[in-house]
C-alpha cells in the first residue's frame, strides 16, 4: 500500500468530480441495551464501582445513585431520557470506533469512548475496548472481552487520574478514545481527542507509547492538552488550532498495518484566528512501524450540510469508508414546529437528523490542492427495508414509509467493510444524554449489517 499511496495519482486542478449515491438495503440490525453494565477491574482503587458522579459539572459531586435524570440537554429539547446518573458500574455505552477480529469473522473491536463527554465530567469512567459479536439473525450483541486501559510502566506524559495507584488504569480525565486500529502484532494503536494523541497499547490494554501530533512541525493541540494553562493575565489568550472535540474520530490503516491515516474529526482553526481554515479536513499519514508521522497531509473536503466526521477506515489498499454526518438528532418527521418547545407533554425533535452519509473515497486521486476524491456515497436517512428487517423503527411519523428505514443518531462513529457486499454502520449513543430513536428513551447501542454491493465495487 504505501508504494500505491506515495505514487499518488494527481487529478487536475478544477470542480470536484460528482459523487453518486447508491442504494443501501437493511440485512441486520442488532442491538444492545442501553443500560449494559459492567464491573470495574478487581484491582481498580476504590471509587469506580460508581460512574457519572460529576455530571452535573466538575464542582458538583453527587454520591447518589440514579438520583440525577438524564437529559438531552437545551439544544435537544431538554428531553428526558429514562435513564439517571450515577450509575452502578461502568456503562459499556458509546461505541466511537470499530475493527475486524483478525481470524475471527463476526467478531469486532469496539471502542468505548470517554464516559460522559468532557475531561472535567470524567473522572470515574474508565477507557476501555471490547471484542464484540453482533447475531444479526436473533438480534443481539455477545460482549465476549474488556479489555481495560492502563499506564503501569509510566508512560503517559503527564499526571493521570489514577497517579498514585499501582496499575494506574486510565479514566475519561486523561483522554478521550475515539478511534481503533488492531497491528499484525497483537498491539493496537488508539487515536483520541484530548492532544490530539496517538496511543499505542499491548494486547492487555497497557500503554506503550503516547504520540504527540505534529503538523509542519509544530505541535497540533486541541484546547484539552494538558500542556495548556489557563493564563493568569485574562486578556492573553490560550494558542490552539484544533477545535474541542475535535481530535482523531476517524483512523484508518493500511491492510498491511504499516501505515495508519489519522483524520481530524472538525476543520483546524487558522493560526491566529478564531475562523476556520475552510470546509475541509485534515488526514495525516502515520508510519505505525517507526511510530513516526511522515509529514504526508491529505485533505477531506465536507459537504454543504455536514458538519464533522464520525469513522474512517479502509476497505482496500486505497479506498476507504468515511461517515459524514451533521449534528441533528431524531427523525425529520417530528422536528418541532417552527416556534415550538419541546415538552414532557408535546414532545419533538427541535434539531432533527438530515445529513447521516457513509462516503466511499480514493485515497489513491488527490487533486492538485491535495483533496481526496470522493467516489461515492449512501444516505443512512434512506435506508431500503423491504423485508422488515429493522428492530425497531423508534418514533417516526405515522405516514412514514414502513420500506424506510433510517439511522438519525447524532453520532455515528463505527462502519468498517464486512465482506464483498456488506457493510457494518454503528451509533455512539452518548449515555444517558442521548435520544435520538425515541423522543423520551436513552438510545441503545445499535449496529446495522448494510447490503451495498454497488457502492463497495465503485471506483
Amino acid at each position: 500500500m504505501r508504494r500505491l499511496l506515495l505514487a499518488t495519482c494527481v487529478l487536475l486542478a478544477g470542480p470536484a468530480l460528482a459523487d453518486q449515491r447508491f442504494e443501501a438495503r437493511l440485512a441486520g440490525h442488532a442491538i444492545l441495551p442501553a443500560a449494559t453494565f459492567i464491573a470495574p477491574p478487581a484491582d481498580a482503587p476504590p471509587g469506580f464501582a460508581i460512574s457519572g458522579r460529576f455530571t452535573g459539572g466538575p464542582v458538583q459531586r453527587n454520591e447518589q445513585p440514579e438520583s440525577r435524570p438524564g437529559s438531552t440537554g437545551p439544544a435537544y429539547g431538554n428531553r428526558a431520557t429514562g435513564l439517571s446518573l450515577p450509575f452502578r458500574g461502568q456503562p459499556l455505552q458509546g461505541f466511537s470506533g470499530i475493527a475486524p477480529v483478525r481470524g475471527q469473522p463476526g467478531s469486532w473491536w469496539v471502542l468505548t469512548d470517554n464516559g460522559f463527554g468532557n475531561r472535567a465530567n470524567s473522572p470515574d469512567a474508565l477507557l476501555m475496548f471490547h471484542r464484540i459479536r453482533p447475531d444479526f439473525r436473533t438480534g443481539q450483541v455477545e460482549v465476549q472481552q474488556t479489555i481495560f486501559l492502563s499506564d503501569p510502566d509510566r508512560v503517559v506524559p503527564f499526571r493521570i487520574a489514577t497517579e498514585g495507584t499501582e496499575r494506574r488504569y486510565l479514566t475519561g480525565a486523561d483522554f478521550d478514545l475515539e478511534s481503533i486500529q488492531p497491528m499484525p502484532d497483537g498491539t493496537f494503536w488508539i487515536g483520541e481527542e484530548f492532544g490530539p494523541y496517538l496511543i499505542h497499547v499491548d494486547a492487555a490494554g497497557r500503554v506503550l507509547r503516547v504520540v504527540e501530533t505534529m503538523l509542519d512541525g509544530q505541535p497540533l493541540r486541541s484546547p484539552d492538552h494538558p500542556a495548556l494553562l489557563v493564563p493568569a493575565n485574562p486578556t492573553q489568550p490560550v494558542a490552539f488550532r484544533v477545535p474541542r472535540s475535535g481530535g482523531y474520530e476517524g483512523m484508518a490503516a493500511s491492510p498491511d498495518g504499516s501505515r495508519l491515516y489519522a483524520m481530524l474529526e472538525k476543520p483546524l482553526f487558522r493560526e491566529g484566528s478564531a475562523e476556520a481554515e475552510g470546509r475541509f479536513l485534515r488526514i495525516l499519514e502515520f508510519d505505525a512501524q517507526r511510530a513516526a508521522w511522515t509529514g504526508r497531509v491529505l485533505r477531506y473536503r465536507l459537504e454543504p450540510g455536514a458538519t464533522a466526521i464520525g469513522d474512517f477506515n479502509m476497505i482496500d489498499d486505497r479506498r476507504a469508508l468515511v461517515i459524514e454526518r451533521d449534528d441533528g438528532a431524531g427523525d425529520p418527521g417530528l422536528a418541532c414546529a417552527q416556534g415550538q418547545q419541546s415538552t414532557a407533554e408535546r414532545p419533538c425533535f427541535p434539531n432533527p437528523a438530515r445529513f447521516k452519509r457513509v462516503y466511499l473515497i480514493d485515497l489513491g486521486a488527490v487533486d492538485a490542492e491535495g483533496f481526496v476524491r470522493k467516489i461515492g456515497h449512501i444516505d443512512l436517512m434512506a435506508i431500503r427495508d423491504p423485508e422488515g428487517v429493522a428492530r425497531q423503527r423508534g418514533d417516526v411519523p405515522a405516514d412514514a414509509p414502513r420500506e424506510r428505514f433510517t439511522f438519525p443518531f447524532f453520532t455515528i462513529e463505527n462502519v468498517a467493510m464486512v465482506d464483498e457486499n456488506h457493510i457494518i454502520v454503528g451509533n455512539d449513543n452518548n449515555l444517558p444524554f442521548s435520544a435520538d430513536r425515541r423522543l423520551t428513551r436513552a438510545d441503545d447501542n445499535e449496529l446495522i449489517l448494510l447490503h451495498v454491493p454497488e457502492f463497495l465495487r465503485a471506483r
